[in-house]
């Protein structure tokens, strides 16, 4: 059970206070970002939200007033040098903040670490506030608010939490859906959050770019084991034809995912560098986040990933046969 009084003790010490998420954020980063930014500003705190990524689109409405930053050395390197506490949200891997764990470090910053993936436990965080029971970090944002803030939350804090809990239970829709979930989303619209324009902005507002790189990956999916594994590839030369960026790639294993028969998708997608970026959807009988550690990356039984060093032609054989074998040794256990 998470102290969250303990917890508000941390925050309290801390003046200014920078807020951060994974490269390339979803909606659960940023929304609990949003929602923490909107209740420290109502205490009184100095606070920013900075991140290593543009902001995707379909996620401007939370950034009325500009408050979501992209990191600029010259533009924040003297107000990071000045913060009491960095508190990362939605973070599996400290390395995913890039440039800004090299801020952190060589300032010595004080950070709080709040998350529902799992975490070694010589993790690198000052503190390390973890619920892998949690259907999303929103979740666990709007325990800390209620516990240490009366009455209900206010719309803008409402529409960032809103925004976590929908978009990492899939709509509501995914197994780690539960009560818990439910009750937040009536206190978010109790305070007025307009759910249909949210899910509209999110799930309706595809780019050309997107519906262009999604035709092609429908046209080379391949399947193993009877269908159960499909996995496809998104190169760099597909992301150009498409004129396609990341945030156009999101959500493509969960849609792999809805295939019939298909209990197991992945995705493997080539970065900039040469690297690769692994993706692990299933829809809850096979646990996948084993395969994904083995290749370096992390995350839940049925949502994980991985950042890999190695290129398609490398990485790709072995990915494969890695999660076709974790499949089939579950197959047998069952």
């Amino acid at each position: 059970m998470i102290d969250w009084n303990q917890i508000n003790n941390y925050i309290s010490e801390a003046n200014t206070i920078l807020l951060t998420m994974h490269k390339n954020p979803d909606g659960d980063g940023l929304g609990s970002a949003t929602a923490m930014y909107h209740y420290l500003k109502e205490v009184g705190k100095d606070c920013r939200i900075i991140q290593v990524s543009k902001l995707p689109i379909e996620y401007h409405y939370l950034n009325d007033g500009d408050i979501i930053e992209t990191y600029d050395p010259n533009r924040h390197g003297k107000w990071i040098a000045q913060v009491d506490l960095v508190i990362i949200f939605d973070v599996g891997d400290f390395n995913r903040i890039d440039e800004l764990k090299d801020q952190i470090e060589q300032h010595d910053i004080a950070t709080l670490n709040i998350d529902h993936h799992p975490h070694p436990e010589d993790h690198p965080f000052t503190h390390n506030v973890v619920d892998i029971k949690a259907a999303s970090t929103g979740d666990m944002v709007y325990d800390y608010i209620k516990t240490v803030r009366e009455g209900k939350i206010t719309k803008p804090m409402a529409e960032g939490i809103y925004t976590a809990v929908m978009t990492d239970t899939g709509c509501f829709r995914y197994s780690n859906t539960n009560s818990h979930c439910h009750n937040i989303a009536i206190e978010c619209i109790e305070v007025g959050v307009d759910i249909s324009s949210l899910y509209q902005r999110i799930y309706e507002s595809s780019s050309h770019a997107r519906v262009a790189l999604l035709g092609k990956i429908l046209q080379d999916i391949h399947y193993e084991l009877d269908g159960k594994f499909a996995w496809f590839v998104v190169d760099q030369k597909m992301m150009g034809d498409a004129k396609a960026t990341n945030a156009d790639v999101e959500g493509f294993s969960d849609f792999v995912r809805t295939i019939r028969g298909v209990e197991v998708a992945m995705m493997v997608q080539e970065n900039v560098d040469g690297s690769c970026r692994l993706n692990f959807r299933s829809k809850g009988k096979y646990i996948i986040n084993g395969v994904a550690s083995k290749l370096g990356g992390g995350g839940h039984q049925f949502a994980a990933g991985a950042i890999v060093d190695e290129s398609i032609e490398t990485l790709l054989s072995s990915a494969v046969e890695k999660t076709k074998s974790a499949i089939m040794t579950q197959s047998r256990q069952a």
